[in-house]
């Protein structure tokens, strides 16, 4: 940490500057590098606080948010642009520290790809061939194959830090895109500080000078920039704080941080990033003790119970249990899993024996089975929703819902006749449709129990094993009436909810506390009960919420899991409460010392504040309010975490006794409708109350259809808000838990209060301006990607930005009214929205992306084509162009088919996988998808892939050209214009037969001559 600089300032010089992220913001970067950071999973910073909260936005987000609205423009924005992007360490420097902090590049990869005249100075060699001496390497220079050289090489170890570095700059240099130079790199956080920022810090001062900045630190950063603009150090506030990331990072970078949310398993994790993983040295090596302490404590206690050693001294880490369900053809009880496959790398599996004597199956465990048996282990007893087995050659088959007695009730909704659990049971009662049974146990070598590398192997429970179950049960039927009243096991009855509803209907469970098996109940109540006794209660909050995560009837055996060693997933892998047929519970070694470790990120002094209240009540005032709201078919987190609520809520340690321990279903800002739009003017409405005149708001959405975008913007217009800018920033990716792959973009708003008084508009003398305004911004961007690329090789923009920007532009003229025809904004905003109706807003987000489209003609074809073409043309066309610069994103395609207005984007795509979107090539086009009922097929566009087919099945041109003419009465009047779309395929296409096919064409269609 650097000593405080002295600084000349002059406070409130920036009071009435803009924002940098008004005009400038590198998306295209910005998005890259949240995209690294998400693929970190567990190795994001503030995951180890717990996964379940999964809608934590990008740190790297975060602060460039932060960071561009407290820097000020200048008259130089390829300069700012370069500030910028050094103090996000994207510039080409920091790419090279970047990359050397990740040692990612092997010294013979190096010497493949750079020029080094002395690369003795930097490497030494060994010979691997006999017919190549010392003396003839001497002379020789990179780039060379080492390989075919006989050549290994590594670094010298004399060499310096700095000596390194000239080598990582000449491979990144060699790299063509950022994409592919930060690929190579650790993420900007994970580098030491200091020294990642040695050299930005004097070339930010140098920007700047001329307005007193002298700053060697991010802290010192910020509060000369809040000086400037403020007059203090800013404070940045989230009243929808959720896992914490925005207050984190904003403290980080030195902000003063307010964090409030309703929730208050969201205030601890809130509380946990910026008190734990953010804790000084000092304190969170006193934390850290205190959870080894408890741990070896709730080890002492489990280990003098004897119920998780078997007589050998192994010890088991993970207990595999089933239900099962009486059949009701033959009688006999069926253990249910839809897979009997537990280890693909051990070959573990479960064997069906039938026992005819008690009308059951026993489950053998077998390992090193075949990979034939392993096959057909995949195949459980549940299938398709029945429950399948097979006894005496026959095969028998129920619906599961049969066995449930699903029936219809009068309201509609399903039924069944399954019993409801009381408050005081925790296990089936013997009439119960389903039962439960422990079937198969993770054990760990005796000597290998304290090693790194534990040695595992899996088994059926013997009669030991099912005594020590039964021990276990005991002390639970024993002490739970107790433990509820003390807070150590929960007592909450489940709420009735979209999610709740789940484990009521498919189990009869009513409370909590029967979603934990009898050891998880114990596991959890032991750890609550050495966690109250500490000094860091706190801490043990987390650690207990993150426990039952994992260890609860809701978490599912993951065959795949450890590399095909199999272990338990979190119940919230998925948003949801779904019930399983088999699940895992962890033995306390299975979660093992590092299922609580947390990462460390020492935060600079600065005030730190979190309450627990209404988005609509903050308590202090803020410069800055970056939030991430809830709207539309955002996680139901006010259900869903009352599964933590339920064991946190009675007797919570200081300082999480002054919240309230209930989700508050009611007041939370939910869904969509009347309500929701209330509930988030009020709370917008109050941001911009507890901020300056000259503050900022960012509000981050998920990108989605227009009628989002026109709730959200009319709440903060009705809250008093004006739009200054726009930013897309796209993350993609696949989810295992979803068939096919999902796209995810976050729409980064950024908004100032409107300017005081009345301003009435009507939407004819509206639009002119939006066109106006729209053009204006674009044409700025250009000119700054034009400059940008003539120096750097790249653009800043990208056509989905340049087409945000356009919004933004539309939508700063538009939230500048305060009443718009008569109405004002407020009443506009809350007026109910009816099924298929065209608001202003949609009105002007359309003419937005309709002009932003007409400026952004691709390369290589005339505007006069371009103003001449419809929208699945257009959107045809600037997919090809795209394409050509390596362009896969699947929201690229799907932005810009809203944007042209394109009906079904789908029919002329040939790939849409996340990152391997693309359109069909000329030749993928089958007849059905060009006849006139097409959105393609009745286009001029349309007849040319057409041709193009029938020039590669070998038709002679004229004879096509001919048929051309015939079907077009304006044929010469479009001409130009099929030959100009023909010379762009011709430069586009991917495939040479058809750049071919269309020169050909273009050529006959170009010299054609009147009367010919």
């Amino acid at each position: 940490m650097h000593a405080q600089t002295r600084t000349s300032l002059t406070p409130l010089a920036l009071k009435d500057a803009p924002a940098l992220i008004e005009t400038v913001f590198p998306a295209q970067k910005v998005s890259f590098e949240a995209q690294t950071e998400r693929k970190a999973v567990a190795a994001q910073t503030l995951t180890g606080l717990g996964s379940y909260w999964k809608g934590r936005k990008p740190l790297i987000l975060v602060r460039a948010i932060v960071l561009g609205s407290l820097l000020p423009p200048t008259d130089d924005p390829e300069a700012d642009l370069a500030v910028f992007e050094a103090l996000m360490s994207f510039d080409d420097e920091g790419l090279a520290r970047r990359a050397f902090a990740a040692n990612a590049i092997s010294p013979s990869e190096i010497a493949a790809r750079i020029q080094l005249d002395k690369p003795w100075d930097y490497f030494k060699a060994t010979i691997k061939r006999s017919d190549v001496t010392g003396g003839d390497i001497r002379w020789m220079r990179f780039p060379m194959d080492m390989d075919a050289e006989g050549i290994s090489l590594r670094w010298k170890r004399d060499l310096s830090d700095d000596d390194r570095l000239v080598i990582y700059r000449k491979v990144l240099a060699t790299l063509e895109s950022y994409e592919a130079k930060a690929a190579l790199c650790k993420r900007p956080e994970e580098v030491d500080q200091d020294w990642l920022y040695a050299p930005v810090w004097p070339q930010v001062n140098r920007h700047y000078a001329h307005l007193g900045l002298n700053a060697h630190s991010f802290p010192e950063l910020i509060e000369q920039l809040g000086i400037l603009r403020y007059g203090h150090r800013p404070r940045v506030g989230d009243t929808f704080s959720g896992g914490g990331s925005i207050p984190f990072e904003a403290a980080r970078i030195g902000c003063d941080a307010y964090a409030s949310d309703l929730n208050p398993i969201a205030c601890m994790l809130t509380w946990g990033a910026l008190n734990v993983i953010g804790a000084p040295g000092d304190r969170r090596a006193a934390l850290e003790s205190a959870q080894q302490r408890v741990f070896a404590e709730v080890d002492a206690e489990i280990t003098r119970l004897g119920i998780e050693h078997d007589e050998h001294g192994n010890r088991a880490k993970a207990y595999l249990y089933c239900l099962e369900a009486r059949c009701p053809e033959t009688g006999w009880r069926v253990p249910l899993a839809p897979s009997w496959v537990i280890s693909p790398k051990q070959g573990a599996i479960a064997k069906l024996v039938p026992n005819p004597a008690q009308k059951r199956f026993d489950i053998e465990v077998v390992t090193g089975a075949s990979a034939k048996a392993i096959a057909a282990a995949e195949t459980g007893t549940v299938q398709d929703g029945d429950m399948v087995y097979q006894l005496d050659g026959k095969t028998y088959r129920t619906p599961i819902k049969t066995l449930r007695g699903d029936y219809r009730l009068p309201d509609g909704t399903t039924g069944n006749r399954l019993r409801r659990w009381d408050k005081d049971e925790f296990r089936p009662r013997p009439d119960d449709i389903f039962q439960e049974r422990l079937y198969c146990i993770q054990w760990i070598k005796k000597e290998t129990i304290e090693a790194a590398r534990q040695e595992t192997w899996f088994a059926a429970p013997t009669e030991a094993d099912l005594e020590r179950e039964r021990k276990v049960e005991t002390i639970v039927a024993k002490n739970l009436a107790l433990w509820q009243e003390e807070g150590l096991a929960p007592d909450m009855a489940i709420e009735p909810g979209d999610k709740t509803d789940e484990p009521i209907r498919t189990r009869g469970w009513t409370h909590w506390h029967h979603l934990f098996n009898a050891r998880q109940l114990l596991l959890q109540a032991l750890m609550l009960k050495h966690w109250r006794a500490s000094d860091a209660a706190p801490l043990g909050w987390l650690n207990v919420a993150k426990a039952a995560d994992f260890n609860s009837r809701l978490s599912r055996w993951k065959p795949s899991q450890g590399g095909g060693l199999g272990g338990p997933v979190g119940v919230f892998s998925n948003q949801a409460l779904n019930t399983f047929y088999n699940y895992a519970t962890r033995a306390w070694l299975g979660f093992g010392a590092s299922s609580f470790k947390m990462a460390e990120a020492p935060l600079p002094t600065v005030e730190k504040t979190i309450v627990s209240a209404t988005a609509d009540q903050p308590q202090q005032r803020c410069e800055f309010w970056i939030t991430d709201p809830p709207y539309a078919d955002a996680v139901n987190y006010h259900e869903i975490t009352e599964f933590f609520i339920a064991w946190l809520r009675k007797n919570p340690p200081k300082p999480f006794d002054d919240w309230v321990w209930d989700s508050r279903r009611a007041l939370a800002i939910k869904g969509s409708g009347e309500d929701f739009r209330r509930g988030m003017v009020a709370a917008y409405q109050a941001m911009a109350e507890h901020m300056p005149d000259n503050g900022m708001q960012c509000v981050m959405f998920t990108h989605q259809d227009t009628g989002v975008w026109s709730d959200l913007i009319g709440i903060f217009w009705a809250a008093g808000l004006q739009v200054v800018a726009a930013w897309y920033i796209a993350t993609e990716t696949a989810s295992e838990l979803k068939k096919g792959g999902y796209v995810q973009g976050t729409v980064i708003l950024m908004l100032k209060k409107r300017p005081a008084g009345e301003r009435t508009g009507f939407k004819q003398r509206i639009l002119p301006a939006v066109r106006q305004e729209v053009a204006r911004q674009i044409e700025t961007m250009m000119h700054l990607n034009d400059t940008v690329r003539a120096h750097h090789g790249e653009p800043v923009f990208n056509d989905s930005d340049l087409q945000m920007a356009g919004y933004a532009a539309a939508l700063k003229v538009l939230t500048a009214y305060t009443h718009i025809g008569g109405e004002d904004v407020t009443t506009f905003a809350l007026r109910p929205r009816a099924r298929g109706e065209v608001t202003v807003v949609d009105e002007i987000v359309q003419q937005a992306a309709e002009t932003a489209s007409s400026l952004l003609v691709p390369e290589g074809l005339a505007p006069d084509t371009w103003a001449k073409l419809t929208g699945i043309e257009r959107f045809v066309l600037r997919m090809l162009d795209m394409e050509t610069t390596g362009s896969t994103k699947l929201d690229n395609y799907q932005n810009f088919a809203k944007a042209f207005r394109v009906e079904d984007y789908s029919r002329v795509m040939g790939d849409m996988r996340p990152n391997h979107a693309r359109l069909k090539r000329v030749t993928e086009f089958a007849s059905r998808d060009l006849t006139e009922s097409t959105e393609i097929g009745v286009t001029k566009l349309g007849r040319i892939i057409i041709a193009l087919q029938q020039i590669l099945k070998d038709t002679e041109p004229q004879v096509i050209v001919e048929q051309i003419k015939n079907e077009m009465a304006d044929f010469l009047e479009v001409r130009p214009l099929l030959v100009d779309m023909l010379a762009f395929i011709e430069r586009k296409s991917t495939e040479p037969n058809v750049r071919s096919a269309a020169e050909v064409l273009g050529a006959r269609l170009k010299n054609l001559r009147f009367g010919a």
